[in-house]
Order: C-alpha cells, then structure tokens, then sequence
C-alpha cells in the first residue's frame, strides 16, 4: 500500500463528504461554518477513524458520516477555544480566527452549529453491521469523549491551570481530556464501528491516549519557539516545564508505546504508523 496515496484520497473524500454535509445554505452561520471546516485542517481525527475501520473490513461509505460528525466536533472546539473569553487567538492555520471573520457572537453560534451537526449525522449514519445497538453504544463513547467529562473538562483545566504548576501528572490529565481523548475515540471508533475484538480494541485505545499525548506535547514545543510565547506565558504548557529536550525525548517514548501496543495486537496498519513517524519528524526537525 502506498501510504501517502491512501491518505491523500481519503482526504479528498473526506473534503467531498463535509461539503455535502454543510452546503444547506448561504446563511451567515453556515457561511462561518464552512470557513472554519475549510481553513487547512489536517483531518488527522476523521482520517485515524477511516483508517482503523477499512483496516478491520468495513466500508468507507459506512464510516465517512462518523468520520465527518468527528471532524465537525474538533472544529467546534478550536473555535471556542479560540474566543476572547478562551484563548484569544487572532490567527489559525495562518488566517483569522472565526471571531476575527464574523464577529464573537457569530463564532459562539458557529461552534455550537457544528457540535449539533455533529451529532445529527452521527444520529442519522448507516448502522454498522453490528446494528442499531453498537451504533448507540459509538455515539455514546463520543458524547462522553467531548462532554463535561471529556473535552470540556480539558478545556476548563486549560483555562484554570496555575501557570507555575509543575506536577506532570496533572499535565498529562490536562492532555488526555482536551486532546487525547478526542484522538482516542476516533480511530477506537472506527475499529469498533468495523467489529474488532476487544484486544484490537484495547491496543487502539493504548495507540489513541500514546499518540494524543504526543501531539498536545508537540504543540507544546512548537509553542515555547514562537516569539510571542515568552517565558511569561500564561497558557499551560508542559514542553515549558521538561525543557525542549525532555519534551522530544518524551515526545518519542510516547509514540514508542503508541506503536508497540499496535505491535502486541498484530495490528499492521502503515497510515496508523504514518502518524507516529510524522510526529518523530517533527520533533527531530525541532533539535535544529
């Protein structure tokens, strides 16, 4: 299989699959929800779910609405994050925030459009071969991954985090709500919507957690190298806290437990793979 290939036309269904689903209209919302779906997002979430269920047989027609309702979901939360009253970005992806586009009012309907999308496609796919009942029990596991006690807690901790805080563990509790847990339930999703067994099930989540965690602490790194990130920077931040060459060291054991839990599960699966390697990538470019 060429890798690259694979993801590039996943991609590219995953772009005709989201323009379906939020073409309804030219209203103001869907206009905001369109420019922050098709601002240069990688697609990492909904590709990992694609990616685990076509490993485990299933069709993509089946999980590219679930594919799709997860991307909505992960585009809901970065434009709340990005609010005045979140993290108060002007920028993202290299263009203005939604907020700067529309207006804050605009961006609070525009993000609360996209989570409630989310779940109507998520409420109307095709069941999975293991029926209404499995489809149930998926919806219920991302409900939970973005609720109060997922997402929306990591969210909170982000903002009530003291900044001289330097207990790791709180740091990786912080990552594993906010950013790992999303990761998590996608490609678990996937491979659950396909009928994996639960020992596929169980390395996924290990891949899942390892790999999230990994990437909250890459964006971490990259954040302490932006000039206006100074050392004064109230945002937690555990890179900040390891120093830039603690951060890649851990940055790799936990792409190391990622694929070695594939490894155990004799699951080979290269765009699983692709992912560890393109973080290593990056966190090897940042030694320069």
């Amino acid at each position: 299989m060429d890798t690259n290939l694979y993801l590039q036309q996943k991609r590219a269904h995953l772009e005709e699959a989201l323009g379906s689903f939020l073409a309804s209209d030219n209203s103001t919302i869907f206009t905001a929800m369109r420019y922050a779906v098709f601002s240069g997002g990688k697609r990492i979430r909904p590709l990992l779910l694609l990616t685990s269920g076509e490993h485990f047989g299933l069709d993509e027609e089946i999980l590219l609405p679930y594919a799709c309702a997860i991307e909505l979901i992960h585009n809901y939360s970065l434009v709340h994050d990005d609010l005045p009253s979140m993290d108060n970005d002007d920028t993202r992806r290299g263009l203005p925030t939604c907020h700067k586009k529309f207006g804050e009012a605009v961006a609070i309907l525009t993000g609360d459009g996209l989570l409630s999308l989310a779940f109507e496609i998520l409420f109307t796919a095709p069941w999975p071969p293991g029926g209404p009942r499995l489809k149930e029990e998926i919806c219920q596991q991302i409900a939970l991954a973005v609720g109060p006690a997922g997402l929306i807690a990591g969210q909170w901790l982000d903002l009530s985090f003291h900044p001289e805080e330097t207990d790791l563990a709180a740091y990786h509790h912080l990552a594993q709500k906010k950013t790992a847990g999303l990761i998590r339930v996608s490609v678990v999703s996937g491979a659950r919507l396909a009928g994996a067994s639960p020992d596929k099930i169980t390395a996924l989540e290990t891949y899942g957690t390892n790999l999230g965690l990994a990437w909250q602490l890459r964006d971490d790194l990259e954040d302490i190298f932006q000039d206006e990130c100074s050392t004064t920077c109230f945002r937690p931040n555990l890179a900040r806290v390891l120093g830039p060459q603690k951060a890649r060291k851990q940055i790799n054991r936990q792409l190391e437990q990622a694929v070695e839990a594939l490894k155990k599960a004799d699951i080979n699966c290269s765009p699983l793979e692709y992912f560890v390697h393109q973080l290593e990538f990056k966190a090897e470019k940042e030694k320069s």
